[in-house]
């Protein structure tokens, strides 16, 4: 599975981003799809997760009611819907599949990675 992540960019604080996600394999069986950010000097934290299948989706507390998670199984892509953007947001998003019986937050259980897309959130 490769990843090709997509859609950052400069927003304003309160404004939106979609980021997309594009599985060039199709994901089988128990994959979850999943974002996470990293921000200068810090560690790369996990943001949200999907299973590949649809269901049940989970939200890092500090992006619970502003982001969104969702796939399109059609087009092999997950996006991350991002509304009332933070400057706290800033970061670098990679979005990431893994396998497993059940959803994990910890990037080490991800086996596949994207490049990565800068968001700038500005005050």
């Amino acid at each position: 599975v490769q990843l090709q992540a997509s859609g950052g960019g400069l927003v304003q604080a309160g404004g939106s981003l979609r980021l997309s996600c594009a599985a060039s394999g199709r994901p089988f069986g128990n994959y979850y799809m999943g974002w996470f950010r990293q921000a200068p000097g810090r560690e790369r934290e996990f943001v949200a997760a999907i299973w590949w299948t649809g269901g049940s989706t989970y939200y890092a507390d500090s992006v619970k009611g502003r982001f969104t998670i969702s796939r399109d199984n059609a087009k092999n892509t997950v996006y991350l819907q991002m509304n009332s953007l933070k400057t706290e947001d800033t970061a670098v998003y990679y979005c990431a599949s893994g396998r497993g019986p059940v959803i994990t937050t910890l990037s080490v259980r991800y086996e596949y990675w994207g490049q990565g897309t800068l968001v700038i959130v500005s005050s």
